[in-house]
Formats: structure tokens, sequence, C-alpha cells
């Protein structure tokens, strides 16, 4: 990149007001989380000794960001006392300048969550579907899910700054999906592409998995560690993980399919190792794998037998990637997260196999990982644009 010079100076600038808007809008939300302090604002003064710029610098910058909608004046009555003199200028963060929302694709359902540009959460909704539906089905009823939350909020669609989208699969870094078994007509479907015909923002499309581990990481079971692991449990579990406070992705999104890797001794299919009659389960599906779970519960011998297996393979493909990446903490969610007898023997197991074991704790967040997640992925993108100089988690590139 070379030796940063004062030659360009639209790009001191872009910096300038990046490091301006980034302290206005901490001091922005850190007043909004203190009611003693009164509405969360700053002046001049305060901005010009948090950011090291002259106050001519950062009174151009405030009025720039006035201009774009991203900064407003605070009335000097909504500061609290009033003093006798000339009152100081103050300012706020428009976190309502513009909105981000979160998608949840799965098998049974279609989430979404909407927020200001904080995060803050302002609505969400949730709408069944079809395991059966075919993919224009399934993005059909995304649409309808998004049209709704708007309308139910009032909030306008071309304020929509970013999207996010978890959904279930290998995703390449332009949104489309290279492999998925669960959903039908979903493998080789060009999903970011399809979804940004409905948006005149980025879209950012990631695997389930993966999203589910930046929400445990941002307000979740994974909340302070840096070294993340979050499984997916179900029928063929996956893995998102973050390491060193970053997303990891892998060469091709594939990083985390730990549901595949009975495949490398050739062992029993999950059909077989839930199965209680000596035949392969048939339909494979949640449902009567939560029955097994309940015959296991209520004494059944080949239940409990099937159940054990269940988990032991669990613990296997968990503990393949515990010893590869270390991990602070292992995070288990999905629906089988909830099934009676999954947590503590994944525990003990892990603490068996592994060299250092991990902390192994439940989804805070539950069904609303995913959704959560996608969200920070807009949240994420939408602060790399604002704050240049600002790393990210999640940080990637997104379609328009």
């Amino acid at each position: 990149m070379g030796r940063l010079t004062g030659g360009d100076p639209s790009l001191l600038r872009r910096i300038n007001s990046a490091v301006v808007l980034h302290a206005l809008r901490a001091a922005t939300t850190a007043g909004s989380q203190d009611a003693a302090r009164g509405p969360g604002a700053a002046t001049l003064t305060d901005l010009t000794r948090v950011t090291g710029l002259s106050r001519p610098t950062v009174e151009g910058v405030i009025d720039g960001l006035i201009g774009i909608g991203l900064a407003a004046d605070v009335p000097a009555e909504e500061g609290g006392v009033r003093r006798q003199g000339r009152p100081a200028r103050r300012f706020r963060f428009r976190a309502e300048a513009g909105h981000l929302l979160g998608i949840e694709i799965g098998a049974h359902r279609i989430a979404a969550l909407l927020s200001d540009l904080d995060g803050r959460l302002l609505g969400s909704t949730v709408r069944e579907v079809s395991e059966k539906a075919s993919a224009d089905e399934r993005l059909e009823r995304v649409r309808g899910a998004v049209a709704d939350l708007l309308r139910r909020t009032g909030v306008a669609r071309h304020s929509l700054r970013a999207v996010g989208v978890g959904s279930p699969g290998v995703v390449e870094d332009d949104g489309a999906v290279h492999l998925c078994t669960a959903l039908p007509g979903w493998t080789g479907l060009r999903l970011g592409e399809r979804l940004r015909r409905s948006f005149r923002c980025p879209v950012l499309v990631e695997n389930d998995a993966n999203t589910a581990a930046v929400a445990e990481h941002w307000k979740g079971a994974a909340l302070g560690s840096d070294d993340v692991v979050f499984v997916l449990a179900g029928l063929s579990p996956g893995a998102g993980s973050l390491i060193g406070g970053r997303l990891h992705r892998g060469f091709g999104g594939a990083a985390g399919e730990i549901g595949a890797l009975h495949l490398l001794g050739r062992e029993a299919t999950p059909e077989e190792v839930l199965s209680t009659t000596g035949e392969p389960l048939n339909p494979l599906d949640e449902e009567q794998v939560a029955r097994v779970f309940a015959l296991a519960r209520e004494g059944d011998a080949r239940a409990r037998a099937a159940v054990d297996r269940f988990v032991r393979r669990l613990v296997h493909d968990v503990a393949a990637l515990v010893l590869a990446l270390d991990p602070e903490v292992v995070v288990v969610g999905g629906w089988a997260a909830g099934l009676d007898g999954m947590l503590e023997p994944l525990r003990e197991e892990l603490a068996r196999y592994c060299l250092r074991p991990p902390q192994v704790a439940l989804s805070v967040l539950g069904e609303a990982a995913v959704s959560t997640g996608a969200l920070r992925l807009a949240l994420d993108h939408v602060e790399a644009e604002l704050f240049a100089v600002e790393g990210t988690v999640t940080a990637r590139r997104a379609g328009r």
C-alpha cells in the first residue's frame, strides 16, 4: 500500500470523517446506555480530545456528517441543566439514518430481524415453510416475510443499508451455494444474486453455522471469547468457528462441515445410526429422531443404544475440530441441542478426547442464533463502510 502521506486530501478527509464518526457513535451509544448521563451526545471539545484532530477539522467533518444525515444537533434543553452563557453545540450519531436486515433461511422456517445502524432491534418475524418447498417457493417466502416486517415497522425498503443471510450449505464468497443437501434445489443456487434483485443494498450470504458462531460471539454464550467453535447439532451437524476473533470460512467456504467426517471411515449412515429396528430410520427427520430420544428416556434399550451412537458420533466430529483449532469455548446449538441428555455427554467425552478440553456451553440465542448472526454480518459491512479504518469480524466482499 505504501506510506500514507498528505498527498491525497480526499483520502485524508475520508479518514478524518471515519475517525470522528466512530467517536461520535461511541459517545452516543455510551450516553444512551446510561440514563443518568442524559441523551448520548458529544461536543466539539469532546470529539477534538478523543480524536486528536484540530477543532476546525472536527467542526468541518461534523457539518458534513449532518449534511448527509449521519449526525444531528442535540438541542440544549435535551442535555439537562442549562448553564449561563452560550451552550456548547452537542451532536449525536443518527442510528435511524439507515436500517439492517438479518435473515435465516432454514428447512422449516424463515426468520428475519430488523435493526437500526447501531444494531438495536426494531422488529422480527418468523414464517413456517415446508422442508419440501422448492427454491422458488422458499425465496418467495423470504420476500413475503421481509415485506411484512418492513410494513409492520414502518421502515422503507430504500433505507436498508445491508442485508445479511444465513443459509444451510457450502456458501461461496459471491453468495452462491456450492453444495446443500438440506434444502431441495439449493445446490448450485446463486442465492446472493437472486436475493439482490429484491434489495437496493449489498446482500451478504453466509453458511448458517458460521452466522450462528458470529451471533454467539456478539451477544451470546461466547461473548468475550475470540477462539470459538459453534456446533449446529442436527442430523448432519455443521460447525462455524472464530479464530482470533475472526470468522474462519476456509478457502472455499467449506470449513466446519463436520457432518461429512463419518464418510472418511465409511461408517454407518445417520439413518442406520438412529435405527431402533435394524432397518435404516425412514424418514430421517427431526420428528422421528425426537421420538427415538423420547423412547430412550422411557428406558427402551434399542433407543438408548441409538442415542448413544448419535451422541458418540457428534462427539467424535466435534473433537476433531477442537483438536485442530483449540477453541476456548464450544457452543452447542441447533434443534438437537435441546434434546435431553445431549450436553453433558458431549462435555464429558470432549474432556476425555481433547488435550485441552474447552468450555462447553449451550447456545444462549437458541433459534434466533442464525438470524442474529446474519444481522451482525450486515452491521459489520456497514461499519466497514462508515469506519474504513476499523477492522470487522466478518469482513467479506458483497455484491449489489
